[in-house]
């Protein structure tokens, strides 16, 4: 039996939903719903097709004790759904500032739970930031309502790289302040 040693990170109760650090045991819900062209287009970072070992490889930098961004799997259990519905994420920029990220699986779209995440973790601020950044797509304007909704304001427009449209998209971007 293997024992993971995981740098402190807290699980995160909502509503309907615990935010808890992934497990080796999440790859397989992982690579499905990553491997959604529709998950994979609105992000920057997953590609399209999946290739394998992605899924794993991501879970291993989440573990990582020297890791940069915590990762969060949104587990639905509680809510009698499956253990892994989508991931939301905080990359520290500075000991002040982090960019959050977040992504559900299409089959919990407009259900709230993107919503219900992201505000808890913004409530809870694991990473005691002032500040949080966040971006989206423009071509998703739910994802930019969410943000609205969960108290973010627009900053501006940039653009920002999708591996899996291999093409710069326009962005617009949001801060939150949180003290």
């Amino acid at each position: 039996m293997i024992q993971e040693s995981i740098a402190e990170q807290p699980t995160i109760q909502s509503d309907r939903l615990v935010l808890r650090p992934l497990r080796r045991s999440d790859e397989g819900l992982l690579t499905l719903y990553a491997g959604d062209e529709r998950v994979a287009a609105n992000t920057c970072s997953i590609p399209h097709p999946l290739p394998p070992g992605a899924a794993e490889a991501f879970i291993a930098r989440a573990l990582s004790p020297h890791r940069r961004e915590d990762v969060w799997a949104l587990d639905g259990k509680a809510a009698g759904l499956t253990e892994l519905l989508g991931i939301v994420s905080m990359e520290r920029l500075s000991a002040e500032r982090s960019e959050i990220r977040y992504w559900v699986a299409p089959a919990f779209w407009n259900t709230g739970f993107a919503s219900e995440a992201v505000q808890a973790l913004l409530s809870a601020n694991p990473q005691g930031v002032t500040t949080v950044f966040a971006e989206v797509f423009q071509s998703n304007p739910v994802s930019a309502r969410l943000l609205t909704n969960a108290g973010f304001d627009y900053i501006g427009d940039a653009e920002a790289f999708s591996v899996a449209q291999n093409k710069t998209v326009p962005t617009w971007t949001y801060l939150r302040k949180l003290v």
